[in-house]
């Protein structure tokens, strides 16, 4: 077998199983750890895949920190399905945390409550829609801004949440990953993420399918500690099982069944032409 097909067949094998070590490859390729090491190298160098602790995987699993202008370009499709979505679990006289992302804005606005709604948001985007809206009650954390997102983080974001109870936090994240957790490319950001999350009976993870198998540098919470993740369609099936195998709720969004319309007992209108 030449290198190119081995390398073919490693690229292939990527592609169905998503990962693989070192010693399987070997005894597939029928040929030494260390010729799989070499193939893995150079194709590492070539960026058609990635090796990680003995294995190759095929994506970087680790992100970058990016602005909130790129990553708004990023997944616009999905993230309006995701917001729409979110925003039917807003109930009457709610008391809700908007954390900060562009998925967390895409849920914002949607939002169009005929009842009070309070809001706590770290996001100054976030605020500027909703502060406009009558019949929200919003709260505007304080703290040091971060410029790539437009939200606050430190100290003086977190102080305040211990003196509030809200029903739920809707909260973006950079990666998913079901051995380290989710995640964030900020540490700040993710100190206050857990101060969130100690505010609000039930975590609302709002991700689309890029963020899975993916590690930002700040581990927020493990996968165990919230209660529900909000994805598109083109999750794969592996990790969508493995999520619900772990007693998270997992909602897909698609076309169908994120437009939902008037939620009577929610007394929320979800507008797809905002978005």
């Amino acid at each position: 077998m030449t290198k190119e097909e081995r390398h073919s067949l490693i690229l292939d094998t990527l592609i169905k199983h998503e990962s693989i070590t070192v010693s399987n490859l070997s005894t597939l390729l029928e040929v030494s750890a260390v010729t799989i090491r070499k193939d893995l190298s150079e194709l590492e160098r070539s960026n058609r895949l990635y090796r990680s602790h003995g294995r190759a995987i095929l994506i970087d699993p680790y992100i970058n920190n990016r602005s909130i202008i790129e990553k708004e370009s990023l997944a616009r499709h999905e993230k309006s399905l995701i917001g729409q979505y979110a925003t039917s679990l807003i109930t009457k006289d709610d008391s809700i945390i908007i954390a900060s992302g562009t998925t967390v804005l895409a849920m914002a606005r949607c939002i169009k409550p005929n009842m009070r709604l309070t809001v706590i948001s770290a996001s100054l985007k976030v605020s500027e829609l909703l502060g406009a809206i009558e019949d929200i009650e919003l709260i505007q954390l304080g703290g040091t801004l971060r410029s790539s997102s437009l939200s606050v983080v430190g100290k003086f974001a977190e102080a305040p949440l211990s003196d509030f109870s809200c029903s739920k936090l809707f909260i973006g994240v950079d990666g998913i990953d079901l051995d380290f957790g989710i995640t964030t490319t900020d540490m700040r950001e993710s100190d206050l993420n857990r101060a969130m999350m100690r505010a609000a009976q039930k975590t609302i993870v709002l991700a689309d399918s890029s963020k899975f198998r993916r590690r930002g540098f700040s581990k927020i919470a493990d996968i165990e500690d919230v209660d529900m993740i909000i994805t598109d369609e083109h999750i794969p099936d592996k990790i969508a099982s493995a999520i619900e195998d772990r007693g998270v709720e997992l909602q897909i969004v698609t076309d169908n069944n994120a437009h939902l319309g008037l939620i009577s007992q929610n007394s929320i209108i979800v507008e797809s032409s905002k978005l």
